[in-house]
């Protein structure tokens, strides 16, 4: 990986990732000494039970608040984003009653930054399990299709013999209050209906979660260590929870500037959202769109452009190297580009989806796995001698696991995973190449996050069995393989902004930059898994008969998906030449990117940004990463690195502060039972 030289201000443009924030920012605007790359704090404590207890009260608190305004309602979004406002916020609030009361009063039961940093991760992880693409996807899917069964759409014939029972609930008399609302789930026959399939799909997450637990273990030391990727999003955490809640930090005069800017901002759209009169700053995606002047054909194809101007995008975009936050606003507009000049040579008459966005994306996403595996092969090498010989150069005493157990956890997982597909009467080799493809994807998202940190990486539309179906058809597919792609549209089906596997490599990294103990993170981690799916279902199901789930955000989205199974069953097709044409030209296309960024060093255009923005996401936050782009190119050409640090803490406070007048909104929306302002995109 290319490294930064302060004195060469112009290099800054080229590097994978800006180096970590070696230590808090004093007033002075110089480090004041504490959270560092290479500097490991044997003091900060370790895993305790009291951490992975607070973590485990505060999940079903969070999943129940995410549920509620995400699922049900269809705002606030706090998943919808790398580093959740959810957890920023309260991980945030108990910095603040660390400083501000336990360390004054009873200094000995203050918590330490290992502690705080526990509580950040089994919040990732359960809230990612809650979040907008992962299981208020899965959820609908369990009862979707029995209860908009009707006559018409014949899907009583196409999906009801074809569904495991011991994976949906069905029964009218369970599901019609579910749907209804002004019932509880409380009665015996309610909780037995649902308990066997959540406590199934409970295992099933579980064991997903062991095969990544595992494979971020193979990979870890090679991305921390060897590369030495800078992991971006654990950045504002590990600033946050310093030495437990660290004065000095909190200090800060420019960190409390852009607290208050952003404290402000939200304080005011929120009041202007209980009282008009109130004034108003539009900063929304949904406000501004400058595509409007776009009316004749080819360039009415780009009429719909977004102009979001979130401040705490700017702020997490701003920390991004400038490499990326180009990439991703520059690749936006290449996108509305092609749609013009599909439009412009009527393309899409002859290949309605053309240009084929989903398939660019996956190209792309698979030639950065291969890379990335491509530079780790002298060190999966010595993994494989470990593991099957038990001596290389590789210590791995202080891993999670050892490579051998890693090994094991993989096959074990794995095993299960295939055999509970089976057992749903999935086509096993179908089922061999669906995980692959999703592990691609997936190890895909977890590398860039640890590079570049993108402040979100949604991919609507990158549908893994679409993909498959891509080249190899349906007509070999069976309706049981067909529908069970429907079930598991939550995690390989819509956007991948909630994954929760990137969660717990970056774990292992704020572990290893505290001197933490990783065995002790990886109960943890492995706990909130669990612990987190279990209350996602008890929170998003409770929610429902209380409020009903006929037209909820949750329902609105789960409609996609079985109506794409419905016309998969009465439609069988071949494979698809033009779209397995544009899968490798998206793969194609990244390899030139990845050649020109490594042996070029002007090179503007990282190829992340490409796969990220291709497809439908970034206009919810194109126009602010730009903003942050330009900001920071100005601050490194005119003020140089040491000014760039010294920004960073306003840019910190800028994010802080509307997570926290964001999240108090969404806090009391909850409470109040009434929708108030919505200051994140979703």
């Amino acid at each position: 990986m290319a490294t930064e030289d302060p004195k060469d201000d112009a290099r800054e443009v080229r590097v994978e990732a800006d180096p970590p924030l070696k230590h808090p920012i004093g007033n002075d605007g110089m480090p004041l000494g504490g959270v560092g790359a290479e500097t490991h704090f044997h003091d900060a404590g370790g895993v305790t039970i009291r951490s992975i207890i607070l973590g485990l009260i505060l999940i079903p608190l969070n999943t129940y608040w995410i549920m509620e305004v995400e699922g049900i309602w269809h705002s606030g979004h706090p998943t919808a984003m790398s580093i959740m406002w959810n957890v920023v916020f309260n991980v945030f609030i108990l910095v603040l009653i660390n400083l501000l009361i336990i360390k004054r009063v009873a200094p000995r039961w203050a918590l330490t930054q290992a502690e705080l940093i526990v509580i950040y991760v089994m919040l990732s992880i359960a809230s990612a399990l809650a979040g907008h693409d992962t299981l208020q996807l899965g959820l609908p899917a369990m009862t979707h299709p029995f209860w908009f069964a009707t006559e018409e759409n014949r899907w009583a014939e196409l999906f009801h013999p074809y569904l495991p029972d011991w994976l949906t609930v069905s029964e009218r008399a369970i599901i019609r209050p579910y749907y209804e609302g002004s019932s509880t789930l409380y009665t015996p026959e309610r909780i037995m209906a649902w308990l066997g399939p959540v406590l199934w799909w409970s295992f099933f997450i579980l064991m997903l979660g062991i095969i990544f637990l595992c494979i971020n273990v193979l990979i870890r030391k090679q991305w921390t260590e060897n590369e030495k990727l800078s992991f971006p999003l654990i950045e504002l955490p590990l600033a946050v929870t310093q030495r437990g809640g660290a004065a000095d930090f909190f200090q800060n005069r420019l960190l409390w500037l852009g607290f208050g800017l952003g404290f402000a901002l939200d304080l005011i759209n929120g009041l202007h959202n209980l009282y008009p009169n109130v004034p108003y700053f539009p900063v929304r995606h949904n406000e501004h769109n400058i595509g409007t002047g776009f009316t004749s054909p080819p360039w009415n194809a780009a009429s719909d452009m977004p102009f979001p101007l979130y401040p705490f995008v700017i702020g997490l975009g701003f920390i991004l190297p400038t490499d990326l936050s180009f990439s991703l606003w520059f690749f936006y507009l290449f996108k509305k580009a092609q749609l013009v000049f599909s439009s412009a040579v009527g393309a899409g008459q002859l290949y309605p989806r053309f240009p084929y966005f989903s398939e660019q994306t996956y190209g792309a996403w698979l030639a950065i796995f291969i890379f990335a595996m491509y530079t780790a092969r002298a060190h999966l090498r010595e993994v494989g001698k470990q593991i099957l010989y038990g001596r290389s150069e590789l210590d791995d005493r202080n891993e999670p696991l050892t490579y051998r157990q890693a090994a094991l956890g993989i096959f074990v997982g794995f095993s299960a995973v295939v055999w509970f597909c089976v057992r749903a009467e999935m086509q096993l080799w179908v089922v061999l190449i669906f995980f692959a493809m999703y592990i691609i994807l997936a190890v895909g998202i977890i590398r860039v996050r640890a590079e570049i940190g993108p402040p979100a990486h949604e991919m609507a539309g990158t549908n893994i069995p679409t993909i498959m179906i891509d080249f190899l058809g349906t007509r070999g597919m069976t309706p049981q393989t067909l529908n069970m792609f429907a079930m598991f549209y939550w995690f390989t089906g819509r956007g991948y902004r909630t994954q929760p596997w990137p969660y717990q490599l970056e774990a292992m990294k704020m572990a290893e930059r505290t001197g933490m103990n990783y065995r002790g993170m990886g109960i943890a981690m492995m706990l909130a898994l669990w612990f987190g799916g279990l209350a996602t279902y008890w929170a998003g199901i409770s929610l429902h008969y209380g409020q009903g789930a006929s037209s909820n955000g949750l329902v609105m989205h789960a409609w996609g998906q079985w109506g794409e199974t419905q016309n998969r069953i009465q439609n069988p097709r071949g494979p698809d030449a033009m779209a397995m044409a544009f899968v490798g030209g998206g793969f194609l296309f990244t390899c030139f990117l990845t050649y020109m960024r490594t042996f070029f060093l002007w090179w503007p255009f990282h190829p992340a940004g490409y796969a990220i923005s291709t497809q439908f996401g970034a206009e919810y936050y194109w126009s602010a990463v730009m903003i942050a782009w330009l900001l920071k190119t100005l601050v490194l050409r005119y003020g140089g690195y040491q000014t760039y640090r010294r920004a960073l803490p306003l840019m910190f406070g800028l994010v802080l502060g509307e997570y926290t007048m964001g999240a108090f909104w969404s806090v009391l929306s909850v409470l109040l039972q009434q929708r108030t302002y919505d200051f994140a995109p979703g």
